[in-house]
């Protein structure tokens, strides 16, 4: 480390000072706490990949309505909890629009962020039947919905899906839910963090099995259109964004306005609940929440508990946004381009300096370029190479916060600025010189 653009004792005091045990296994916000810290100390920026920050302006149109909101003093009103009507009615058209899927507004809830809305859903889910006192996770996922069930004292299982795509998914899947103790299935779709898009085939898998075996499905759609090998930007027009909603009516959707509007920072997402889930009632739910449905259970026990609902000025942004795009008169795919755009550009640079890509195929196809990627370097774990490059000026997370038995990182693309991309080459340049020396000797 003696040639390492970072002083190593001044990074090693700070890991110290936030009392991280080990560096290589620190959650997405000490790492981000490390980096801040480390920062302010010697001047010097960081390639920051450890974090899933829009790196685009706000949608315009979204400020432009929220201003207009607040002119007009609906930040002396509380909103409903259920959300306003005409972000409802909108959502509804968005995922008729770019999903080809039929919800009323009744179900389309706006939440704090969509981590609100897992959270909200977890719980629910938790308490429908309680013999099944168990989430599954297909991994890797958003390290952070485990910490929610941690939050929750509630029980989960994982596999970490990369050696059971296609019909292997089905027995995978089935070993678990035969047991009888799983209430719900959680995924993200396109993958955090390996960027694997699940084909109509596996999600008919998952959708028809948690309709055989009465569990709610519960789809991230964080990176919602951002398979960009497929032109996702039409309404009303295929190719549709993907989801297990056409195979079973056990559905909930999460979709955020951070990645697909860049409107991170006004912390609301939407979370769209099949009509016969939100309407259906289970004795235990009843109990343990003393409301009807599972609907009201989430909207009027759950949110409601937690917040009261969500910014009423972001929810006319929203609802401007979706209307814009629902109209066709805002093509928000074409805006996120530019992180396919970094990506490709960034695995160049790694893999020309001794670095490999961890999950290197979807399916039969090359892993598309997108929001996330993993990479890998011979002779490391996951855990020493977060560890490693943070001498290097270079922070990210070890894949095994993810749920991935893979050794690697996940590079986030978001925020990592093009101007960053020569001072990124020279960093990972003199990193694989340093550690190729070292494995060769």
């Amino acid at each position: 480390m003696s040639n390492s653009p970072f002083d190593k004792e001044i990074v090693d005091q700070k890991i110290k000072q936030l009392r991280i045990p080990e560096v290589g296994k620190a959650s997405i916000r000490e790492i981000v706490a490390l980096v801040n810290l480390v920062e302010e100390e010697t001047g010097q920026k960081y390639i920051r990949m450890e974090m899933g920050v829009p790196g685009l302006p706000p949608a315009e149109i979204g400020v432009n309505a929220e201003i207009e909101a607040l002119k007009k003093g609906v930040a002396s009103i509380y909103p409903m909890v259920n959300g306003i009507k005409p972000l409802k009615e909108e959502t509804a058209k968005f995922v008729k629009n770019f999903m080809n899927i039929d919800v009323t507004a009744e179900g389309c809830i706006p939440t704090v962020g969509s981590m609100q809305g897992t959270y909200s859903a977890l719980l629910a889910a938790g308490n429908t039947n309680f013999k099944k006192d168990t989430t599954l996770f297909i991994d890797p996922g958003f390290p952070v919905q485990k910490q929610q069930m941690l939050v929750l004292n509630q029980k989960f299982e994982t596999f970490d899906v990369f050696n059971f795509r296609g019909e292997k998914l089905k027995a995978k899947l089935e070993n678990y839910l035969a047991k009888g103790n799983i209430n719900s299935i959680i995924y993200s779709n396109p993958n955090n963090p390996t960027w694997i898009c699940f084909t109509e085939d596996e999600l008919q898998i998952i959708g028809e099995l948690a309709t055989k075996y009465d569990v709610i499905v519960m789809e991230d759609l964080a990176y919602f259109g951002m398979d960009f090998r497929h032109d996702l930007s039409k309404p009303g027009e295929p190719p549709y964004q993907a989801t297990v909603a056409n195979y079973t009516d056990n559905f909930i959707l999460f979709i955020s306005s951070s990645k697909i509007f860049s409107y991170a920072g006004q912390r609301i997402g939407l979370m769209v609940i099949s009509d016969s889930l939100y309407k259906r009632e289970y004795t235990d739910l009843q109990k343990r929440f003393k409301s009807p449905t599972f609907g009201s259970t989430i909207t009027l026990r759950i949110l409601y508990s937690l917040s009261s609902g969500t910014s009423h000025s972001a929810q006319w942004a929203l609802a401007a946004m979706l209307k814009a795009a629902n109209y066709n008169q805002f093509d928000f795919v074409e805006e996120i381009k530019e992180y396919g755009k970094k990506a490709k550009v960034m695995k160049r640079l790694f893999l020309e300096n001794g670095f490999e890509i961890v999950y290197k195929k979807d399916m039969d196809e090359p892993i598309a370029d997108g929001f996330y990627f993993t990479v890998s370097y011979k002779g490391m774990t996951g855990n020493e190479l977060v560890a490693n490059l943070l001498y290097y000026g270079i922070s990210a997370i070890a894949l095994d916060n993810t749920g991935s038995n893979e050794e690697g990182i996940r590079a986030c693309v978001s925020f990592v600025k093009r101007e960053q991309f020569d001072n990124l080459n020279e960093r990972l340049k003199l990193f694989d010189i340093n550690f190729q020396d070292k494995s060769n000797g």
